[in-house]
């Protein structure tokens, strides 16, 4: 077996209301599969960069630790 590779992330704290906790919840169970809250914020950050893109920020590729 091969070494794994090691990924360094960024922690923060994130402060949402309830009913913003409540509907990311209800949005991440109607997807197929598992996915964690970690994971559903992360992609939503990564489209939300993606789709500034055309305003000249840089978009960020999605990795996220589930």
């Amino acid at each position: 077996m091969g070494a794994a590779m090691e990924t360094t992330l960024d922690r923060t704290n994130l402060r949402v209301t309830p009913e913003m906790m409540l509907a990311i919840d209800a949005a991440r169970l109607r997807r197929a599969g598992s996915v964690s809250r970690n994971t559903w914020i992360v992609e939503a950050i990564a489209e939300k960069l993606t789709r500034d893109e055309g305003n000249g920020e840089t978009p960020v590729g999605k990795t996220a630790n589930a």
